[in-house]
């Protein structure tokens, strides 16, 4: 067994070196109202958080900071899917505002961050309040640790069970077996009670001690609590059914392996639904492939577990001889069934070819792919000697090469537990293009008038224009008349006038169409008397 025992070791290796940098969110903020760094002429009464993905509130933690340090926001903000509403009090000042969150997204991962606006000018913004704690190193390091005991606690659960119900010889004792198999189940519980602990400073960043009743309440109030508390009864109720079939005792009915079967793919299920495949655009697909998946590899590995540990060194040559075959077609389905839905989960997750090469999700994939078929290779070899078993090979040699397929699955099984803990391309792409402003802001000025203008989204095709108008000391400044145009020199557009419409007494709006992408230049008119007007210009460029 040494070749297993250090294939384990390498993959706690991976699991611990995987997630080297802090656990990245899965989710990304891809819009707000008001917008990240934009003036508002007029205090909004809510602030609006719109995420990639549909995600949890966390206590305490969503704050709206005024330009005085006070609190802005009021009352308990709410979410609906993927969009987070945060009411404000009345009366708020002018400044700039800081608004802070943290939020539990769909795949159970913290997303925290900030952003700014401001109300009628712009001012040195708040310092940063505590909605935005990382993530403590030990308890990043812990969670997919965890994770990884619960996969081989899979692996020795369920494909033992399976043996031990359909291949195991009569005339042999279960007692080593079975062990195994309360280690299985020992190693599931262990893992969801150390799941449920961790998520709590997880979710709010505390330290692995810093966890509150209330912490441990809101996480077993969530989604993840609740799909941890089933798997926890699931895997209970699972244990008293093993008794019987474990002792060896000829207690098991038809009726108690059915409702075992049952209870184990309800267990499985509850792996995905707290991970990627919750968050994915197509759910459904992804949680029963990615179950489909684990049921594979906890066959398969389990299966093998069971074959090196007993039945090559205990069972005769008779007994092999009927449970090989029968074994190696077990073997072949699983590795059917792990590619396909292995390729199936990567496709949705990497979504595109360079997040396969260009992304940390995408190169561990094809990590994984590698020693996927490295094992394929091996099982290849064992299904020969598996048939040539008539030409009296012996054990020795399959034995060996079983070693060697267990001690490469646990390496697979610990980059597997490191991926959770990465996000993937799909929701890195969402990311990017959260953060990434399309929106032009700038701030033209003359000795009377500061004109704040913004562009959307600064595209080629229809755009809206805002103007706010202020004094030289960031007051509101009334304009009697606001007249706009845009040209585009280098490729010969004359300036096209923008109808703008008055919003308030200096505050403007427009929409106009820019065929074609290149350095804008506009002018803008701005009269705030029948004798005194200012006529500013800027250039900005569209994409």
């Amino acid at each position: 067994m040494l070749a297993a025992a250090a294939g384990l070791l390498v993959g706690l290796f991976c699991v611990l070196l995987g997630p080297v940098t802090p656990a990245s969110a899965h989710a990304a903020l891809v819009a707000s109202d008001p917008s990240n760094g934009t003036i508002v002429p007029d205090a909004p009464n809510k602030v609006t958080l719109t995420f990639s993905e549909s995600v949890q509130l966390v206590s305490g933690k969503i704050q709206v900071i005024a330009p005085d340090g006070s609190r802005a926001d009021q009352g308990e903000p709410q979410a609906a899917a993927g969009t987070v509403t945060v009411p404000l009090r009345s009366g708020v000042g002018r400044g700039t505002y800081l608004v802070s969150y943290r939020v539990v997204s769909a795949d159970s991962h913290p997303v925290a961050g900030s952003l700014t606006f401001s109300v009628g000018a712009a001012s040195t913004p708040p310092s940063e309040s505590a909605g935005t704690e990382s993530v403590d190193p030990v308890v990043r390091a812990l969670i997919p640790v965890g994770k990884y005991l619960g996969y081989a606690g899979l692996v020795l659960l369920i494909g033992p069970v399976l043996v031990l119900a359909l291949l195991w010889p009569h005339r042999l004792s279960r007692r080593g077996a079975s062990r195994l198999v309360w280690t299985g189940v020992g190693l599931v519980l262990g893992s969801t009670v150390l799941a449920l602990w961790l998520q709590a400073p997880y979710t709010t960043g505390t330290g692995l001690f810093g966890v509150s009743g209330d912490d441990l309440q809101d996480v077993l109030g969530s989604t993840f609590g609740a799909v941890m508390l089933v798997r926890l009864g699931v895997i209970v109720a699972a244990g008293f059914l093993l008794r019987p079939l474990l002792r060896g005792e000829g207690g098991e009915s038809k009726a108690d392996l059915a409702l075992l079967g049952v209870l184990g793919v309800a267990a499985l299920a509850t792996w995905p639904l707290t991970g990627h495949p919750a968050a994915s655009p197509v759910a459904g697909v992804s949680v029963v492939v990615d179950a489909i998946h684990l049921a594979a590899v906890s066959v398969w590995l389990g299966g093998l577990v069971m074959l090196v540990g007993f039945l090559l060194r205990r069972a005769n040559e008779r007994e092999l001889g009927a449970i090989l075959p029968i074994w190696s077609r077990w073997a072949a389905t699983a590795v059917a069934a792990l590619i396909i839905a292995g390729s199936v989960q990567a496709l949705i997750e990497v979504a595109s070819f360079k997040g396969l090469y260009a992304s940390t999700y995408g190169q561990l994939i094809l990590v994984k792919i590698g020693l996927a078929a490295v094992v394929i290779a091996m099982a290849a070899v064992s299904r020969r000697l598996v048939r040539s078993r008539a030409a009296e090979t012996g054990p020795g040699p399959l034995r060996r090469i079983v070693l060697a397929e267990l001690a490469v699955t646990a390496v697979v099984l610990g980059v597997t537990a490191a991926l959770v803990q990465i996000p993937p391309p799909r929701t890195a792409s969402a990311a990017e293009s959260g953060a990434t402003s399309t929106t032009i802001s700038q701030t033209i000025t003359d000795k009377s008038v500061s004109l704040q203008v913004d562009v959307f989204p600064a595209t080629v095709g229809n755009n809206s224009l805002h103007l706010y108008a202020y004094t030289p000391d960031n007051k509101p400044l009334p304009v009697v008349e606001w007249t706009a145009t845009a040209a585009l020199p280098a490729k010969g557009i004359e300036p096209i006038e923008v109808p703008l419409l008055r919003i308030t007494d200096f505050h403007a709006i427009g929409d106009i169409a820019l065929p074609a992408a290149g350095e804008w230049t506009f002018k803008f008119t701005v009269r705030t008397s029948d004798i005194d007007q200012s006529t500013l210009t800027m250039t900005a460029k569209i994409s």
